[in-house]
């Protein structure tokens, strides 16, 4: 259905709607008084987005999603970014990087006040449709309104830990979904088991588990890539994030994760309504680094820092002496 203005042009009823729709984000966005500029005399902050504009401005080319822009990037590509519209925030998701945290408080900030304890919300609530909306989930015109507006945030880690991380909670703890979908093939593939036991509960019986140098292997075997993409749990962080693309406002690191997270609470100026859940303790600490690589021959080590070598540079992270060496 076509509306006729008094200019004697035509509008349809799909522009209508989303002009009717920019107005609306506008005026709450005004009301809201959001802002994202991070503290100005942070420098931290700005040292992290300057390794950002540096790297990108240099090596946009080598990112695995080369020159593509936001427009030609598939819903699946950015389905990590959720978004607040009450609070004019968009949070980039990466797992194991206190993802569960922070997506306990966008959840919250999409209830009504008084604002419950993040901490108090079960996990299963986190994947009640609608209560943690994806950027996606809207006209590709708003999201890129919301884009530039909106403040944008993520969260890193170092790519050795976030690994070692990734490997104890899924492989090394029982996990009945990672042993049927992941386990059985890394035991069979790089564990020298024709025959993994079938059940999970059979391998815990008989032992059984991929060791660590297992599940190296099998992030570097190039057929992994190619039969079926990265997990989100062991994708490259700027895979999941685009910060080539995306000009974020603030970018935490969960090595000081407390600091940076009180940081942003206050320039999101939800300080007093919203206290950040702390993850529980990991158990792999910085200087457990090379007792779990010690396992990993040198020569896959340093195919394991290639491979991601851009989540390195990006977010600043540098491997121990000793990762290169015999």
């Amino acid at each position: 259905m076509a509306l006729s203005g008094l200019s004697g042009r035509t509008v349809t009823r799909q522009q209508l709607v989303f002009v009717i729709l920019c107005c609306i984000t506008v005026l709450v966005f005004l009301s809201f008084n959001w802002s994202s500029a991070v503290e100005p005399e942070d420098g931290m902050q700005e040292l992290r987005k300057s390794l950002f504009r540096d790297f990108c401005d240099r090596k946009k080319a080598s990112i695995s999603e080369g020159k593509r822009s936001i427009d030609q990037m598939s819903n699946e590509d950015l389905k990590h970014l959720l978004v607040d519209d009450n609070h004019g925030i968009i949070y980039c998701y990466i797992p194991k990087v206190a993802g569960t945290s922070w997506k306990r408080v966008m959840w919250v900030l999409n209830q009504s006040l008084p604002y419950a304890d993040p901490s108090s919300i079960p996990g299963h609530l986190l994947h009640v449709p609608n209560k943690l909306m994806q950027l996606t989930s809207g006209p590709r015109d708003l999201m890129k309104v919301k884009l530039k507006h909106y403040t944008k945030f993520l969260f890193v880690r170092d790519p050795l830990m976030r690994l070692i991380s990734v490997y104890w909670e899924k492989f090394q703890r029982p996990n009945s979904y990672f042993y049927q979908n992941f386990g059985k093939k890394i035991l069979r593939l790089h564990g020298k088991w024709l025959n993994p036991p079938e059940t999970l509960e059979d391998a815990v019986n008989f032992g059984v588990r991929p060791s660590f140098h297992n599940f190296i292997q099998y992030l570097l075997d190039p057929t992994t890539e190619m039969n079926e993409p990265f997990q989100p749990l062991w994708r490259q962080m700027h895979r999941l994030c685009h910060p080539c693309h995306i000009p974020y406002d603030f970018v935490g690191h969960q090595e000081t994760l407390q600091e940076d997270a009180a940081q942003l609470l206050r320039i999101l100026k939800l300080e007093n309504d919203i206290k950040f859940p702390l993850p529980h303790a990991n158990v792999s600490s910085p200087l457990s680094v090379m007792e779990w690589y010690s396992t990993v021959p040198v020569e896959e080590r340093k195919s394991l820092y290639n491979l991601y070598a851009n989540d390195f540079r990006l977010f600043g992270y540098t491997v121990p002496d000793a990762f290169f060496e015999e």
